[in-house]
């Protein structure tokens, strides 16, 4: 038996690092750490927490006739309820050979933390969800969107923010 040269499952960060080798970087990506990230205990019991989504989906935009679609990658927000029916993800990487995003359901819970609220295992859903782009820019991330972010969630009196990236 041969042995084991690379990772036998999809490697997101092989992949990237792959992919921007052959770009003509010479350095290899960098991913973000931040060891000084504000995690926190929840202020309160989770039943009594607002919680907002973020996501890197887009709004739903229809082809043209050429089959193209605006790519516009502006931070954005949706209302929670009802939840979109719909996003557009087809600008984004997952392996779209092995799954399919026709189900919001399946990675925007919006829908599921709303039956969570009824059944009083969280205090609520936040009015509004917002789209984050997935810019590949640390520093806009970090100086612009995030900010952003944490202003518009601060806004909807969330207390827990959930990350549902693509």
């Amino acid at each position: 038996m041969d042995p084991i040269t690379h990772r036998s499952h999809l490697s997101y960060i092989d992949r990237t690092r792959e992919y921007y080798a052959a770009q003509g970087y010479e350095k290899p990506y960098a991913w973000a750490r931040h060891a000084d990230a504000p995690f926190a205990p929840l202020p309160k019991p989770l039943s009594q927490c607002k919680v907002g989504v973020i996501t890197t989906a887009m709004p739903w935009r229809a082809p043209d006739a050429t089959g193209r679609t605006d790519e516009s990658r502006a931070l954005w927000s949706g209302a929670s309820d009802p939840p979109p029916a719909r996003l557009y993800t087809q600008n984004l990487s997952w392996h779209k050979e092995a799954t399919h995003t026709d189900d919001v359901d399946s990675f925007l819970p919006l829908n599921h933390l709303h039956a969570a609220a009824r059944a009083g295992r969280i205090g609520g859903v936040a009015a509004r969800f917002h789209g984050v782009p997935t810019d590949y820019s640390q520093r806009r991330t970090q100086e612009i969107d995030a900010p952003e972010i944490l202003k518009r969630l601060r806004e909807d009196a969330a207390d827990i923010a959930l990350l549902v990236p693509l």
